[in-house]
């Protein structure tokens, strides 16, 4: 099966090509083209349209609706309609979610695979009933973008009352109203930790909930992983000693500088400790590595060129710098490694890891938009979370010119797997 994403959006584009990559087929192939290149019409099974109100070139789906999908912006919705007229135009709102993409593209290769036993009649009744299943679909995302935008008002008005509550207990500590007693210095402090790790959390749901609706790059700059992780014990460690775990730290020096927002990686950081501190057993132990790591992040079943910093020699020198956060408690089941990384999603159970979905889906936000990767495992002393940073400034994952220029059979059959 052929997929064809038209779209400059280069987040777009990482999600499609990991979803086609992850499909259970073997003969499925994924390629790329601008909207104003004449090949974007070239023939393929299945294309997929970031629609902009700029784009000069739209399909004509009246032949073949199901193999078109759309994506549009809600405030884009009246023009597109004026420019595809037809009531069997299948649209998702942008931001597209992963979740809404695998579907599709998975119901895509059903079709795909039985398309010659199926008769006409089977055919036609089923895409009449996906076709209403996507317009119910449309309407779900449109109260589900409207709940969204007051969770995330509501949220953000929530953030303001903690802040100073904070504050205040900063204040009472500093003793500049007078002396407190050690009882009382102790009730204060807890007070701020709570109030720390409630704003904690409201900025994960604030940023969960504008995360997909606004493109934001992180500011890289170079910088100091030790310092961060400095930052971040400061904050985790009084939650650490309540439960008596100790927490050793070895991290070897790194001889490329990284380029990540020191901000956000501490928010990572603190993440993953305070899920590590949550489900570590009383008097348990939390070990911190860091160290130059080799990861390959080449994907040699997609048809499109590598990004820049990709390589087509065969190599194993270091070209990121991995962190391993690993603690002493139960192991997470094998079948939700993956799953405490989505949004607000739980698996049942008293050792919930995901703690309602906050905390790790910010940490997969947030590495996601420094072009690193994060995931969990298990180990014999323990579940261990890892995540991996790019040693190199970001650049344009693709230029113009790769956009629309197919990679040569040689590249692919040379690249490294």
């Amino acid at each position: 099966m052929d997929v064809k994403l038209v779209t400059q959006d280069r987040e777009l584009l990482k999600m499609c090509r990991e979803i086609v990559t992850n499909l259970p087929h073997q003969h499925c192939t994924f390629s790329v083209a601008a909207s104003d290149d004449a090949d974007a019409q070239a023939e393929a099974d299945v294309f997929l349209w970031d629609f902009e109100p700029n784009m000069t070139r739209l399909p004509d789906v009246d032949d073949n609706p199901s193999k078109h999908l759309f994506l549009v912006h809600r405030n884009d919705l009246p023009l597109f309609r004026e420019r595809i007229a037809t009531a069997e135009a299948r649209i998702f709102l942008k931001p597209a979610r992963r979740a809404t993409l695998e579907v599709f593209l998975a119901q895509a290769l059903a079709a795909y695979q039985d398309r010659e036993a199926a008769t006409t009649s089977l055919r036609a009744d089923r895409d009449e009933i996906l076709q209403c299943l996507i317009e119910t679909n449309l309407r779900l995302q449109e109260y589900d973008q409207e709940r969204t935008t007051f969770l995330a008002r509501a949220v953000h008005d929530f953030r303001a009352p903690l802040t100073a509550l904070s504050g205040y207990c900063g204040l009472l500590l500093s003793e500049p109203l007078g002396p407190l007693s050690e009882s009382q210095r102790e009730v204060l402090r807890r007070m701020q930790h709570s109030a720390k790790r409630l704003s904690r959390m409201t900025s994960a749901m604030f940023q969960l909930s504008v995360g997909r609706q606004v493109k934001r790059l992180p500011d890289l700059r170079p910088g100091d992983m030790r310092e961060c992780l400095e930052q971040a014990l400061h904050e985790i460690i009084p939650f650490a000693d309540e439960k008596g775990i100790a927490i050793r730290v070895e991290l070897a020096a790194c001889d490329h500088p990284l380029y990540f927002e020191a901000g956000q990686m501490e928010q990572v950081l603190i993440n993953v400790l305070d899920n590590a501190c949550k489900f570590t057993p009383r008097s348990g132990t939390i070990d911190i590595r860091g160290y130059p790591f080799f990861w390959e992040r080449r994907i040699c079943k997609s048809s499109l060129p590598p990004a820049a910093e990709r390589r087509w020699r065969t190599t194993t020198e270091p070209n990121t710098y991995r962190i391993d956060i690993q603690d002493s408690g139960n192991a997470i089941p094998e079948e939700h490694l993956e799953r405490i990384f989505e949004e607000y999603t739980s698996y049942a159970g008293g050792r919930d890891r995901s703690g309602g979905g906050l905390g790790l889906a910010i940490t997969r936000l947030i590495v996601s938009q420094h072009d690193g990767a994060v995931w969990a495992e298990n180990s014999d002393s323990g579940p261990m979370f890892s995540f991996v940073l790019p040693m190199h400034r970001r650049e344009p994952l693709y230029s113009a010119e790769q956009l629309v220029e197919p990679v040569k059979e040689e590249q692919l059959s040379n690249a490294r797997c």
